[in-house]
């Protein structure tokens, strides 16, 4: 089974982020324009929490809120899950599937080294299937 280090060496390195205090306007436009479902929220160099496309609809839309005049503190998930560059796929795969999350940061003590998605995952998990597929029937051809 895949690491998150090799997840993370697979896809593009770039980290998507914006501060506690930006309108969610400027979040969900970012969102839109890197076409994610979720940014993290980044304070001085820090992690202070996620904020997602499902946050927005339950706690902007939902509620009646002006996307303008609510700051993305207001709306992020503050509790983030992260995992570690050993971390493996399965277990990725378990916290999402348990914390019925999409997105977990990837994290080396207090520095944030990317993101890893549900799509990322499930794509790892696919290829892996594949090659073990591919392995076995050549092992039953010999």
């Amino acid at each position: 089974m895949r690491s998150v280090r090799q997840l993370l060496e697979a896809k593009a390195p770039e980290i998507f982020a914006i501060g506690p205090d930006a309108p969610v306007i400027d979040a969900i436009r970012l969102m839109a324009e890197k076409r994610i479902g979720a940014l993290l929220v980044m304070q001085a160099g820090g992690l202070v929490g996620i904020v997602s496309e499902r946050d927005y609809a339950r706690k902007i839309v939902l509620q009646g809120r002006s996307s303008k005049d609510t700051p993305v503190r207001d709306i992020m998930t503050a509790e983030v899950i992260g995992v570690g560059l050993e971390d493996t796929a399965d277990r990725c795969m378990q916290l999402v599937t348990d914390r019925r999350i999409r997105h977990l940061p990837v994290l080396d003590g207090d520095n944030v080294l990317g993101v890893v998605s549900i799509g990322d995952l499930v794509k790892a998990v696919i290829e892996d299937q594949q090659l073990e597929l591919e392995q076995l029937q050549r092992y039953i051809a010999s």
